[in-house]
């Protein structure tokens, strides 16, 4: 807390009174120096409390006024003008000046000597820098800490709101890495014109720093690099230029960015490994994984999760980078590891829904394909396995819409016959319907599948003309495999409980091939 007019006039040990200039009773003071000249504006730097006992302030209103002016014009913050020595009070032309300027004046009782005012500022601004020290301390552990968790844009988005900023840094490309903050366009722009500049100019020496003053404000832009490698800019908007403090928090971000943009890209492949191999164990061991294994990914016992399944992604390797880099990008702790064809993804409860949306949006726009998938319901961290299959069934039954995450919440009864249960309920589940279409099937092998032929029909919601378009073949001939399914299973499909009994037992066997599981 700075040491303003006002604060210091609450030291009652002092007995202050504010008697003129109250306006400006919040201006910050930066030191306390007593001074008898006619003109002290030589000695005066700006920001000071002046002290005077009025022994050269001359007799006459027009002269005091005068004397206040000069103090005023040399960024004086302040007077206290003692009222025992020279004046039995404050006189009327320095009252005038001080209203007239907004400079506060305060009326010094004889019994405070100048030198107690003094050590009282002295103490407070110690104390402020002290305050400060730790303030930096604080705010450079929390960005330690962010960049554990987070990498680049994590350390970003916690020096954004330390410095209730807008904060941004780009590559030696000029590419953005991360930004935090309403004003990323103007500070990614400012960033930009200083990369041009410097690459423009490569027989210089490159700045290290480097502020822009606009209509907004300032931004300041600083070099990231290790050693002679530059790895990129990253710049901090702000009202006014940043106090050394603030300098100094952006000074050990850099150098937090600098580490993680140095980073061998072995290591980052290293880390991903790992993070896959967590996740499996998660999946496999539940409760008994090690704890601290969860915690270096952000994850600790109490943890409420959700896991989505990533349908439609593409070359896998391309898929996990992009959906890495999206959620390092949000600051969000997450596991991940493919399957066959499509990635794991658990992210905490809370996040879930924003997470699928913008994978959704932002990895699919960068694959250049549409992502589809599905999404578990939350629950505990060891109990992830459970969240998979539910996200694996809600993504099978909406693989219809390679566009969307289905919810499996969404899927009503669906959901509560099969998310929860075992790969042997759901074998028994599946062959209880299709056991004679599958005996059948494996004896006709020239024949076309008759569960595909199902599979279709019940897709399409019993409609024959839909489901014979969709399998290729004329309507006709539908509907005489239908009736052999129909003559197999001994059951009527004009039925909905019968078509809906069917649509279950498809969707278990959908469930246990994405669980490893035959089901025959």
């Amino acid at each position: 807390m700075t040491l303003t007019v006002r604060r210091l006039t609450q030291h009652s040990d002092l007995g202050l009174s504010l008697v003129a200039g109250r306006e400006g009773a919040d201006r910050v003071i930066d030191w306390a120096h007593p001074i008898e000249l006619a003109d002290p504006t030589p000695w005066i730097s700006g920001g000071e409390l002046v002290m005077t006992t009025g022994l050269k302030i001359g007799p006459t209103a027009e002269e005091q006024f005068n004397y206040v002016a000069r103090l005023v014009q040399a960024g004086t913050v302040a007077l206290a003008f003692d009222t025992g020595t020279t004046f039995e009070r404050v006189p009327d032309g320095v009252l005038t000046a001080g209203d007239a300027f907004g400079l506060p004046i305060l009326a010094v009782p004889a019994s405070t000597p100048f030198i107690a005012i003094t050590r009282a500022v002295i103490d407070e601004l110690t104390a402020d820098q002290l305050r400060g020290v730790q303030r930096v301390v604080d705010h450079q552990e929390k960005l330690a800490r962010a960049t554990l968790r987070g990498g680049i844009p994590a350390v970003i988005s916690m020096l954004g709101r330390v410095l209730s900023s807008t904060v941004a840094v780009i590559d030696s490309d000029s590419q953005v890495l991360a930004v935090h903050g309403a004003d990323s366009v103007r500070v990614i722009r400012h960033a930009r014109e200083v990369a041009s500049t410097a690459r423009s100019t490569p027989g210089r020496r490159r700045p290290t720093s480097k502020v822009v003053a606009d209509d907004h404000g300032y931004c300041t832009v600083q070099t990231v690099s290790a050693a002679q490698d530059l790895h990129g800019y990253l710049a901090v908007s702000s009202d006014d230029l940043l106090s050394a403090s603030d300098r100094l928090l952006v000074a050990h971000a850099v150098s937090l960015v600098s580490i993680e943009l140095g980073k061998p890209a072995k290591v980052v492949d290293a880390e991903q490994r790992l993070r896959a191999a967590v996740t499996r164990a998660l999946l496999d061991l539940g409760g008994d994984l090690d704890v601290s294994l969860l915690r270096y990914f952000g994850f600790d016992t109490d943890s409420q999760v959700v896991a989505l399944i990533l349908t439609n992604v593409g070359p896998l390797l391309a898929a996990e980078r992009q959906i890495a880099a999206a959620l390092t990008g949000q600051s969000t702790p997450y596991l991940m590891v493919p399957t066959e064809n499509d990635l794991i993804v658990i992210v905490p409860e809370e996040r879930s829904h924003e997470v699928g949306l913008h994978l959704q949006q932002q990895v699919g726009a960068q694959l250049e394909r549409p992502l589809g998938g599905g999404r578990g319901l939350p629950t505990p961290i060891f109990t992830a396995a459970l969240s998979v299959r539910q996200a694996t069934a809600a993504a099978r039954a909406g693989r219809l819409q390679t566009d969307r995450i289905t919810d499996f919440a969404e899927l009503g009864t669906f959901s509560l016959l099969l998310g929860s249960q075992s790969p042997a309920e759901l074998r028994a589940l599946e062959q209880s319907m299709l056991a004679a279409v599958d005996t059948y099937d494996a004896a006709h092998p020239a024949s076309s599948s008759l569960v595909s032929t199902l599979t279709a029909f019940l897709e399409h919601n019993g409609h024959t003309e839909t489901a014979a378009a969709a399998l290729g073949v004329h309507r006709h001939t539908l509907r005489n495999r239908l009736v052999k399914i129909a003559e197999l299973t001994g059951r009527e499909l004009d039925s909905a409980y019968v078509r809906a009994e069917l649509w279950v037992a498809v969707q278990a066997r959908e469930l246990l091939r994405t669980m490893g599981e035959e089901g025959r």
